[in-house]
C-alpha cells in the first residue's frame, strides 16, 4: 500500500475581510491618517438599473417615433421668481467648483450645456468668467465656506442655488488639498497659496429652517425677487428635509443621492452615509404631494448616479422635473480616458476609477490646476462632446417614452415601471416585475 498525502483543503477569501478592506486597514495602519479620494461610491446598491419599463402594446397605445412629437422643456422656478428658466431637456449640469476642475474643463461645461439647451452650476468657490461667458443659462451656488461669494455675481447668474448638503457626503464638508489653490484659486476664494482646504459642513449664519427662511428672502432681495431660489439637500431624510425646503420658500429641491461624485472627501463618508439616490427620490416626491407642489408648485431636480437616458426617464417617472449630471458629464468631456492609462497607473490609479480626483495630476485636464495638464483639454472639442453625449440622452429618455405613450416626458408615471429586485420595488414604490406587489404595501 502506498502512502498518500492527503488531499488539502481549498483557501477562501473572507467576505467580509476581503482583498480591499485589509489594503486599507494596512495603509491606515502605516499613516494614521484616513484615506481622501474623489468620485462617488463605488459599492453596489439598488439603482435605475433594477427598473424595467413597460413599453406599450394593446392596453397602452405607442408614439411614433418620426411623426409624433415627445417635448422635453422644462420651467424650474415657477413659484415666487419673476423669471423662471426654461431649459430645452430636463437634465442640467451639477455644480463642480473651479479649483476642483481646470478652467478649460468649466469653459466646456458651459460650451456644451449652452448648446444643448440646458444650464450648467458653478460649484464652490465662485464664478469664473470661462463659466459665465459660456453658459446661457447659470446656476450659482451659495455653499456654506462662500467661498468666492459676492452680490454682484449673484445677480449675474440666472439662478441661485443654497448648497445645504450633497449626497457624496451629507453632514460634511468638502475638501480641496493644496496643490490645487494656485494663485488664482486662493485669490477668488481669499485662501494661502498650497495649503489644504476644508469646507464648512453648515452654512456660518443660519443653523435652521426658520433661519434658511430668512436667508432666503435675504437673496431674494439682493436679486430683485427675479431668480429662482435651489435648494440643494443631500440624500438621508428626503421627506422632511423637502417639506422644510418648501416650507422655507424654495423655488426648486435639488436631492442629490450617494452615487453622486464629490472632488475630494473621506473614503468613509462616500461609501457609508447617505441614501441611495434611488430611495430618494419618492419620499421627497410625497413631500411635495403632501404639500400641493408637485408639478405646478416647486420643482424636484435628482442627482447621484444618473448615466443614461434611461436612468433620466427613470428619475422622471418616479416624479422628478428634471436631472443633474456631474460624473457623466466630466467622462464625456474626455476624464478617465483609456488612452492615459499608463499615466493614471503611474498614479496609481487606473482609467475608470475615478479616485485620483483631488491630487490635481489628472491627465486628462480636467481636474486640475496645473497649467501644462489642463491645456490638454480643448474646450471647444470638449463642448460638442458633452453637447453629443447630452443629445443621447434626451434622444433615448423619448425613445422611452413613447414607448410607453407619451408625448412629453413629464407624462411618464409611476406605472409604466416595475421592478426586477424586492429593495428596488420597495424604494421606488413599483410593483415586482410580472406581479402587482409593492412591498411594504401588502399582498
Amino acid at each position: 500500500m502506498t502512502d498518500q498525502t492527503p488531499p488539502r483543503t481549498v483557501p477562501r477569501m473572507s467576505a467580509t475581510f476581503t482583498p480591499e478592506i485589509n489594503a486599507e486597514i494596512r495603509r491606515a495602519a502605516a499613516t494614521g491618517i484616513y484615506d481622501i479620494r474623489g468620485g462617488g461610491a463605488k459599492r453596489r446598491v439598488p439603482h435605475f438599473d433594477d427598473l424595467l419599463f413597460l413599453g406599450a402594446s394593446i392596453s397602452r397605445y405607442p408614439l411614433e417615433g418620426y411623426r409624433e412629437t415627445c417635448d422635453t422643456r422644462v420651467t424650474l422656478g415657477t413659484r415666487f421668481a419673476r423669471k423662471p428658466i426654461t431649459l430645452d431637456i430636463p437634465v442640467t449640469i451639477a455644480g463642480m467648483s473651479f479649483g476642483a476642475l481646470s478652467g478649460n474643463a468649466k469653459e466646456a461645461l458651459g460650451r456644451g450645456a449652452t448648446m444643448a439647451g440646458t444650464s450648467t452650476t458653478t460649484g464652490d468657490g465662485g464664478m469664473t468668467e470661462e463659466e459665465r461667458g459660456h453658459s446661457r443659462t447659470l446656476v450659482y451656488q451659495v455653499l456654506p465656506s462662500r467661498y468666492g461669494m459676492n452680490p454682484d455675481d449673484l445677480r449675474r447668474a440666472d439662478a441661485i442655488e443654497v448648497v445645504v448638503g450633497q449626497g457624496a457626503k451629507p453632514g460634511g464638508g468638502g475638501m480641496l488639498l493644496g496643490q490645487k489653490i494656485t494663485d488664482r484659486v486662493a485669490e477668488m476664494r481669499t485662501l494661502p497659496k498650497g495649503i489644504d482646504q476644508r469646507s464648512a459642513c453648515r452654512h456660518p449664519d443660519w443653523t435652521g429652517p426658520d433661519d434658511l427662511e430668512i436667508k432666503i428672502l435675504e437673496l431674494r432681495e439682493i436679486t430683485g425677487w427675479e431668480k429662482p431660489i435651489y435648494v440643494k439637500i443631500g440624500g438621508t431624510r428626503p421627506y422632511y428635509d423637502t417639506m422644510l425646503a418648501i416650507k422655507a420658500g424654495a423655488d426648486v429641491v435639488v436631492l442629490d443621492g450617494m452615487q453622486g461624485g464629490t472632488a475630494a472627501t473621506q473614503d468613509v463618508f462616500i461609501e457609508h452615509v447617505g441614501l441611495p439616490t434611488l430611495a430618494c427620490i419618492r419620499p421627497a416626491v410625497k413631500a411635495l404631494q403632501d404639500m400641493g407642489m408637485h408639478r405646478d408648485g416647486v420643482q424636484l431636480v435628482v442627482s447621484g448616479g444618473i448615466r443614461t437616458g434611461a436612468d433620466v426617464a427613470k428619475a422622471l417617472a418616479l416624479g422628478a422635473d428634471a436631472v443633474a449630471i456631474g460624473t457623466a458629464a466630466m467622462v464625456a468631456l474626455g476624464d478617465n480616458d483609456p488612452r492615459y492609462e499608463a499615466e493614471y497607473q503611474a498614479l496609481g490609479s487606473t482609467a475608470g476609477a475615478y479616485d485620483d480626483w483631488h491630487e490635481g495630476r489628472d491627465p486628462a485636464g480636467i481636474t486640475t490646476q496645473d497649467p501644462a495638464l489642463a491645456a490638454r483639454l480643448d474646450p471647444v472639442a470638449a463642448g460638442r462632446r458633452l453637447r453629443n453625449y447630452l443629445a443621447v440622452l434626451t434622444l433615448e429618455a423619448q425613445t422611452i417614452a413613447r414607448a410607453c405613450g407619451h408625448n412629453h416626458l413629464h407624462n411618464l408615471e409611476p406605472e409604466d415601471l416595475c421592478a426586477l429586485t424586492v429593495e428596488a420595488a420597495a424604494m421606488a414604490g413599483v410593483p415586482m416585475a410580472g406581479t402587482d406587489w409593492v412591498p411594504g404595501r401588502g399582498f
